[in-house]
């Protein structure tokens, strides 16, 4: 179950908000005071940060410091006027911070923190999981190649294309893929230099690379191997062995033969 703190005043909107999201979520109300906040952090770690804006003064921009410096992963909802709000206008610049603007519907705060946490809120169903596409990184300079896998991937996993190693190091940084499907022979900067600029930086070295080549001797299958990728996949790849070797390395079920209409015999 994920974790809540609801921070604010001990008054009826902090009351009704709590009761709604007690039905979903385990709940920690914590009142508007920093040396509090400070201690219950630490012990909920909590998915989200909550603050009701009702009675919070110029001083409790301590609060949301703390928050911003400490727990930059973490997101915040702040439920308040446009007037409560407004001496802590520059913490809703980055995206961490959010407002819903006072008064607001339980179900509208509801459907907020499931879109914050990556599920899904109606009133029919409550909260549920979002069947989340992972996602497929695939590198290649050839425009045939990025739209051929894509078109194989793009009922099973989310697909960011990149026409270059460089291009793909720059949309790491933006969305950070599950796995990276690596062509080995490509001009400028091959899969290797590629490669080594994955590893080297902090934060994305642990993403899975899978090697996409054309030649199959044996010299040229040990050198890719030598590089220790999560796999390699002889080009031009074939569909069922390409959805199944990610699977596998994401450890994600596969499906056997039969068990799908869809599904290819070998």
């Amino acid at each position: 179950m994920k974790k809540v703190i609801l921070v604010g005043k001990l008054n009826e909107v902090l009351r009704d908000v709590n009761q709604a999201l007690l039905n979903h979520f385990f709940v920690q109300v914590c009142d508007l005071r920093t040396d509090i906040i400070e201690g219950m952090m630490k012990v909920v770690e909590p998915d989200i940060v909550i603050i009701s804006l009702v009675g919070a003064q110029e001083y409790d921009v301590e609060i949301f410091m703390h928050i911003e410096d400490h727990y930059r992963n973490t997101p915040v909802i702040t439920i308040g006027t446009e007037k409560e709000m407004q001496g802590f206008l520059k913490f809703y610049s980055d995206g961490q911070f959010e407002n819903l603007v006072r008064p607001v519907k339980n179900e509208i705060i509801l459907e907020a923190v499931c879109a914050r946490l990556g599920l899904s809120y109606s009133p029919e169903h409550g909260v549920t999981d979002m069947k989340i596409k992972k996602n497929i990184m695939v590198v290649d300079d050839s425009a045939i190649v990025l739209r051929a896998v894509k078109a194989m991937l793009g009922d099973e996993f989310e697909v960011t294309a990149a026409n270059s190693g460089t291009q793909a190091i720059t949309k790491i940084g933006k969305q950070r893929p599950d796995l990276i499907l690596l062509d080995y022979e490509m001009p400028v900067c091959d899969g290797r230099q590629t490669l080594e600029m994955i590893r080297s930086e902090e934060g994305i070295s642990d993403i899975p690379v899978v090697f996409l080549t054309a030649h199959s001797d044996r010299k040229h299958i040990n050198a890719v191997l030598g590089l220790k990728p999560a796999g390699y996949l002889l080009k031009p790849p074939v569909k069922e062995n390409l959805i199944v070797t990610i699977k596998k390395i994401l450890g994600m079920p596969i499906e056997e033969p039969g068990e799908d209409e869809g599904t290819t015999q070998q």
